[in-house]
Order: C-alpha cells, then structure tokens, then sequence
C-alpha cells in the first residue's frame, strides 16, 4: 500500500471516529463546553503520555510554531464546543451534516492560502455536498433549536476549515500526535475557566464518557486525521469528513433512536456519492503523477 493509500485510510478511519464521538453530547450529562474541555484534557494527558513512552521529543522547531499551535488550539476549543452545542440544542443529524459544510469553506480558502489554482472539480464537488446538506436541513427560523443548531454548526464548520488549513503547514513538519498535544493542550487551558463558572458535578457516568471520548474518539481520531493531511489534499479530506454525518446518523438511530427522514437518507446518498468520488479521484491523481 502506497502513501497516499495509507493517508486515505487513516483520514476514513478517523472521520468514522469523529462520527461516533457525536454521541457524547447526548450521552454525558454536561454543558457542551464542559464536554469539549472533558475530551482535550483527558486526550492530552493520554498523548503526553504516549510520547513520553516512545521517547519522542516534545520540543518544536522554533518560537512562531509554538505560537501558531496554539492559535490552532484556540481554533479547536471553538469547534468542538460549537459543535456539541449545535448537537444539544438540535440532533446528533444536525450537528453533524451542518459540520459537512467545513468542505466548502475549504475549497475556497485552501487556494488563497496556499497559492494553489481554484479546480472547478472541486468547486463542483462542494456545490453538490452542500445542496446534499441543505437536503437535510430544516427550515429557517431563528426562533427555534434546529435553526439554532444549524447556526452553531456553522461555526464549527467555519473554525474546523481554519484549523486544517493550519493544520496542514504542520502535518510534514510534525507528527500528527505531537500536532495534536500543543492543539489539545491548548484547547484545555482555553476552556478550563468555564469550570469556575459552571461549576459542574461529575458524576462516575460523565467521567467514563469522557475518558472514552477523549482518548478513543479524540487523540486516536485527531492525530490519524493530522497524519493523513501529510499526504491528501484539506479539499480532498474535507470532503471525505462528510462521511462523519452518515456514521453520527446512523449511531445515533442505533443508540439514541433518532430516525432521520427521507430528506435525511437522500442528503446523505448525496454526500456519499460525492465523497466516494473524491476519494477515487484523488488517489487516481496521485497514482499518474508517481
């Protein structure tokens, strides 16, 4: 298996873990921002630990790296704290598949980031995805909690593009996991003065929810997805990371029982359809010019 093969599979296999992890804002009794500081403390602690096992060093190159890390940890504790909350005023389907609009914030930004050629493949691509999202979204009304999830999952959209475009300065550079511990660790201190304001009681059942989302759904998921960025394009990942929606639909009517509609289920064919394209087309592109 090639590179770009193995890179493919370790962005699948965490976005199926980012899917998953859409759960816990139903199953952990707390605000979404005291779950999102649950996740990043317990995944850094696991993190710090296995580098420390490996014997790996924790030093980064020079002082702007540790600064733009921890922009990218400011990022994080934006998304994964709207994202939860989208989830709790709304759906685990909401959540997730206002999520799936990250792609085409991406597709747009990626090229002036990095000087790259707008494709109108990939243009096309994320058009097509977001009329598959739109599908699925209810209508408008500010007034109401899906509206009001749809808003807070936009902004984690928005963040989450920003923090791959950074992210992928850093997945040559650094691994994934290193990457993963400044982000997280940040993340963690950024969130922990709602501690004081919330004040929130754990109970045995919050913590052992936390503790799985941490370091199963969190550092594994999150470090594979850094990883994988070394050799697939963002665009190209962020495509792919419309599949999260499908596996937290699907959770969530096996655990939750939330069953979606028939604008649900054709939203996501479409999204699918689109990310099994993608997929293919970039490790076509990949395998002419080797």
């Amino acid at each position: 298996m090639n590179q770009q093969k193995k890179s493919l599979l370790s962005v699948h296999i965490a976005v199926l873990g980012f899917g998953l992890s859409g759960l816990f804002a139903k199953l952990v009794g707390q605000p979404a921002i005291v779950i999102a500081w649950g996740r990043v403390v317990f995944s850094s602690i696991f993190l710090f630990i296995l580098l420390k096992a490996r014997r790996q060093s924790i030093t980064l190159n020079c002082r702007r790296d540790y600064l733009l890390l921890a922009s990218a940890g400011i990022l994080l504790a934006i998304h994964w704290t709207t994202f939860m909350q989208s989830i709790q005023v709304a759906t685990v389907a909401v959540g997730t598949l206002t999520f799936s609009t990250y792609p085409l914030f991406v597709t747009f930004l990626e090229p002036y980031f990095y000087h790259e050629k707008l494709q109108k493949t990939d243009v096309v691509c994320a058009l097509i995805m977001l009329a598959g999202v739109m599908l699925i979204v209810p209508e408008f009304h500010l007034d109401n909690s899906m509206t009001q999830g749809v808003i807070w999952g936009m902004i984690g959209s928005l963040s989450y593009a920003l923090l791959s475009l950074m992210n992928r300065r850093f997945s040559g550079k650094y691994p994934g996991t290193l990457v993963s511990l400044y982000e997280q660790g940040t993340a963690a201190l950024v969130l922990f003065p709602a501690l004081f304001i919330l004040l929130p009681a754990f109970t045995a059942r919050d913590i052992a929810g936390l503790l799985i989302l941490g370091i199963a759904f969190t550092a594994g998921s999150h470090s594979l997805f850094i990883s994988g960025l070394k050799h697939v394009k963002v665009q190209t990942a962020g495509i792919i990371s419309s599949l999260e929606s499908v596996y937290g639909i699907l959770a969530a009517l096996v655990v939750l029982k939330e069953v979606p509609g028939l604008r649900e289920l054709i939203g996501g064919v479409i999204i699918m359809g689109v990310v099994f394209y993608s997929t293919l087309a970039s490790a076509g592109e990949q395998h002419t010019s080797d």
